[in-house]
């Protein structure tokens, strides 16, 4: 898949207008403070709306939101860019190969999701709400996902949206600060 289609079918994940007053620089910096310099110095930029900001030479992909609005920045691979548009289209996903998705700024209060489901209706008011503090994503082949447990309250990694096509590993990474927020932990 292309970038330029991914960054098509990820405008379209969770279209909503942009942010008229925030600059480019503001973005791009933003996009980037969610993985290591070693993978965001040479990522390509794209905005919520699939704009690129700035390209990139390292195949890595860094958003400065993961919902429009949210300021939850995040840098991908192309394994995780593809269950991303798989996600925003409903569309099938199998991850064949591992995939990585940096989210070292992690979740700002209120931006969590469902844990069970990535569509949802209502994630703020969902029963599976978690928000989670920096952290790692992986995505495995769903076999390599036995034993892990979906519960992000009992510490560690844990598994998203599971029962789905898009199920991937939550690996929280914050020695101090936000950990894992849930319904549970408040």
């Amino acid at each position: 898949m292309k970038l330029k289609s991914i960054s098509v079918a990820i405008a379209f994940i969770f279209s909503a207008a942009a942010i008229a007053d925030e600059s480019k620089e503001d973005k791009i910096a933003r996009a980037k403070s969610a993985a290591p310099a070693a993978v965001s110095d040479n990522a390509t930029v794209i905005d919520t709306d699939g704009t690129v900001l700035q390209e990139g030479s390292n195949g890595w992909t860094c958003l400065p939101d993961t919902m429009p609005g949210d300021k939850a920045p995040m840098c991908n691979d192309e394994t995780w860019m593809k269950m991303m548009a798989a996600v925003g289209k409903k569309e099938a996903f199998v991850a064949d190969k591992i995939g990585i998705s940096y989210m070292l700024q992690g979740e700002p209060t209120g931006s969590g999701v469902s844990n069970s489901s990535p569509h949802h209706p209502d994630h703020k008011n969902s029963k599976d709400y978690v928000e989670t503090g920096p952290h790692v994503m992986i995505i495995v082949p769903k076999a390599l996902l036995k034993g892990l447990s979906d519960d992000p309250n009992v510490g560690g990694p844990y598994i998203m949206w599971g029962d789905t096509d898009y199920a991937h590993i939550m690996l929280p990474v914050s020695l101090d600060g936000k950990q894992v927020t849930t319904k549970n932990s408040k």
